[in-house]
C-alpha cells in the first residue's frame, strides 16, 4: 500500500500519546485527555499552515484562473468515485451508490477525465463519504480526540476510516512509471484544493475565535456528526 508508511507513522503518534494522558476534568469532559499534547501539535501545525500552506493556497487562488481551479477540483472527485461508491454500498445507500456510478462515468469520459462535471449539469448531484462515516453510521464512537503532526485533526474512528479508505481506492494497487510521482501529485492538489477553497473561512474562524483549538475541535467534531447523520455538512471548516 503506497501510503502504508505515513498510516503506520500516524498509529506510531497515535499510540505514543496513550503516555501523555490527562486527568484535567475538563479536557476529560470534552474526550480529550490529550489535550495538552493535541494543543502543541495543532500549534505546530498551525504555525506551519501560515508559514507554507496559506502563502501557497493564495498564490494558486491568485494565479490560476478559476474555471481551471475548478477542473482541477472536479477531476480529484472524479478520482475519489470509488472510494465514495464503496461507502455507499457498505452503508445501504442504493440510490447514492447510483448517483457516484453515473456521474463517474459520465464525468470520466463526456467530462474528460472529469475535469467537467457533465453530470452535475445534467442534475446528478455528488456528495462525499468516507469510512470514517461508514464506521459512525454503524454505531463506533470518535474515540479520544486526536490531532496529528501536518494531518489535524484525526480521533481514532477517522484515522482507521483514512487507512481503510486508502485500501479501497483501485489506484493503491497499481503501479506504472512514474506512479510515485503522481501520488504525490495528487496528494498534494488534493491539500492545495483544500486549503484554498476554505481561506476565507478559516481565517474568519481564527480572527474570532478566543480559543482557536477548542473552536477547531468543536467545528470538526460538529461536522463530522452531521455527516453521520446524512445531513449537509460545511466543507469549508479548518482541518489543521
Amino acid at each position: 500500500m503506497k501510503n502504508r508508511p505515513a498510516l503506520l507513522a500516524a498509529l506510531a503518534v497515535s499510540l505514543m500519546l496513550s503516555a501523555c494522558a490527562t486527568k484535567d476534568p475538563q479536557s476529560l469532559a470534552q474526550n480529550d485527555p490529550f489535550e495538552p499534547t493535541n494543543r502543541d501539535i495543532f500549534d505546530f501545525d498551525v504555525k506551519l499552515d501560515h508559514a507554507v500552506a496559506t502563502p501557497v493556497a493564495k498564490f494558486y487562488r491568485s494565479a490560476v484562473p478559476q474555471p481551471a481551479r475548478e477542473g482541477i477540483h472536479n477531476a480529484l472527485d472524479n478520482l475519489n468515485a470509488p472510494v465514495v461508491l464503496v461507502n455507499d454500498v457498505l452503508q445501504g445507500e442504493g440510490e447514492k451508490a447510483g448517483n457516484t456510478i453515473g456521474r463517474f462515468l459520465i464525468n470520466s469520459t463526456v467530462g474528460l477525465a472529469g475535469l467537467i462535471d457533465v453530470a452535475g449539469s445534467m442534475g446528478i448531484a455528488g456528495h462525499d463519504n468516507d469510512f470514517g462515516i461508514t464506521l459512525g453510521k454503524g454505531g463506533a464512537a470518535e474515540g479520544s480526540y486526536l490531532v496529528l503532526p501536518f494531518v489535524g485533526p484525526r480521533p481514532p474512528r477517522d484515522l482507521v476510516g483514512n487507512g481503510v479508505d486508502i485500501a479501497f481506492d483501485p489506484l493503491t494497487y497499481i503501479t506504472w512509471n512514474n506512479s510515485t510521482l503522481y501520488i504525490m501529485i495528487r496528494g498534494g492538489l488534493s491539500v492545495l484544493d483544500s486549503r484554498a477553497a476554505n481561506i476565507d473561512a478559516v481565517e474568519s474562524i481564527e480572527r474570532s475565535s478566543i480559543d482557536f483549538y477548542a473552536t477547531t475541535r468543536s467545528l470538526y467534531r460538529q461536522n463530522r456528526n452531521a455527516q453521520i447523520r446524512g445531513e449537509a455538512a460545511n466543507q469549508d471548516l479548518p482541518n489543521f
